[in-house]
């Protein structure tokens, strides 16, 4: 690392410390935007990057809710407000108990610059809490979720900020939220993405993001003359990334021969098909989030504590969690004769990996493979706003065309020589839109 950006992040990491995964996503994105930022003399002189590794604003606020037993519980909540150049605050709002500042900070930065990538006109934000909703029943969570919203509701809107699902956060606390919402305020309105499609959701919103990261995959392919039906691919995860990832892979041709929990992996020689996924489907409805009932109903292998990356395959997309896939993970894949890795959870690969990778390989970051999610959630915005409801196939077409437009983006900034850097592309492509914005508007 040069010595101006060292000393850049050295003073960041003084600024903040105890936030190792922001720290970790500032240092991914500044090491491919400095020399961009160094040549441009009307960034420097308005200190964009001093700007943009600065919430615009972080609320913090108390959540007390009573239990079945009828004792008070307090959680944490957080709403970070961090880049409002280019459009409203977006992002989702995930409830874990690992959820702390610093998780969020890293999530809003990355959102500002994948929400830039999606061409549309979105800030970035994220939010959430450390409450866990597994093993709660349905009271607890409306009742956690009505006073999580009872605060947030004084600094959201539709032309201010406009929260989203994520992890621990589905339909069910999304419909929580908005009835809170629409009872205080007095609104009917598309304050909130990812709602059921009764009161306002989108078609194919919940498939959303698998299907994107799988069509940026068929663009990646397409310009090396490949196609993705054939392809064998290893995949983590069962949540709704892995779900709609697996079912467009499936639909297209390729073979997906595993899916992962906190228990371990299985492997599917055989592939999945449409029966299989809708039986993960069943698994999540049910609350359970391991896999091995899969391998037993469906004979295949299940290896406990195991990641999936040391399988032999074409093409790995990790859908899971922050640093899934580690630098000897990435060396495992491969050897094994893996080409591409789609980083489709957020940061979802160390740094080790993404250097090892695209060394070798080819590497798609997740601000750009993941994008799809929150580009549907604005397409559910437009809909909102016109009191109106486009098909499925329309949601699609669109999403299909918004993902080709962030792998063109990719190209123009991240070529080098007779290969594509999507790292340099996505994080330079994303930076500019943002930069140019916030120039000029002032300091603001």
């Amino acid at each position: 690392m040069k010595t101006e950006m060292q000393e850049f992040m050295d003073a960041l990491k003084a600024r903040t410390p105890g936030e190792p995964e922001f720290h970790q996503a500032v240092e991914e994105v500044i090491e491919t935007v400095w020399d961009t930022y160094q040549a441009n003399p009307k960034y420097k002189a308005n200190k964009i990057l001093e700007k943009m590794v600065e919430p615009e604003r972080v609320i913090m606020f108390r959540v007390p809710w009573i239990d079945d037993k009828g004792e008070v519980q307090i959680n944490r909540g957080y709403r970070v407000q961090f880049n409002s150049a280019i459009g409203p605050y977006k992002g989702g709002i995930r409830f874990h108990p690992a959820v702390t500042l610093g998780t969020l900070k890293f999530l809003g930065f990355e959102q500002t610059f994948k929400n830039s990538l999606t061409t549309l006109p979105m800030g970035g934000g994220k939010g959430g809490s450390d409450f866990n909703p597994k093993g709660k029943s349905d009271n607890e969570v409306m009742r956690f979720c009505q006073s999580f919203m009872t605060e947030l509701c004084k600094y959201i809107g539709p032309d201010t900020d406009v929260p989203a699902g994520d992890l621990g956060v589905g339909g069910r606390e999304v419909g929580y939220m908005f009835g809170q919402y629409k009872r205080i305020r007095n609104e009917f309105t598309g304050v909130l993405t990812g709602k059921p499609f009764e009161f306002g959701g989108s078609r194919v919103r919940p498939e959303s993001t698998g299907y994107g990261t799988v069509y940026l995959a068929q663009h990646v392919l397409a310009s090396k003359g490949e196609k993705i039906a054939g392809k064998v691919v290893a995949i983590s995860g069962f949540g709704n990334v892995a779900w709609g990832a697996a079912q467009k892979l499936v639909q297209l041709g390729a073979k997906v021969i595993t899916v992962s929990g906190p228990d371990g992996y299985i492997y599917d020689e055989k592939g999945l098909d449409q029966e299989k996924i809708n039986y993960l489907l069943e698994l999540r409805a049910s609350n359970n989030d391991v896999v091995e009932p899969y391998a037993k109903k469906f004979g295949a292998r299940f290896k406990a504590g195991k990641k999936p990356w040391e399988v032999k395959c074409d093409i790995a997309f990790p859908c899971a969690i922050q640093n899934e896939l580690n630098g000897e993970d990435a060396k495992q894949l491969v050897a094994n004769g893996c080409r591409l890795i789609v980083e489709t959870s957020n940061m979802g690969c160390t740094p080790e990996a993404i250097h090892y990778a695209n060394e070798h390989i080819t590497f798609v970051p997740g601000k750009a493979a993941n994008a799809g999610g929150v580009a549907t959630s604005c397409l559910e915005m437009s809909q909102n706003a016109m009191h109106y409801s486009w098909p499925a196939e329309e949601v699609d077409a669109k999403l299909s065309q918004i993902m080709k437009d962030i792998h063109d983006t990719c190209l123009k900034y991240g070529r080098e020589g007779d290969k594509v850097n999507y790292v340099k592309g996505a994080n330079i492509g994303g930076f500019i839109k943002v930069a140019e914005a916030m120039c000029a508007q002032g300091h603001v």
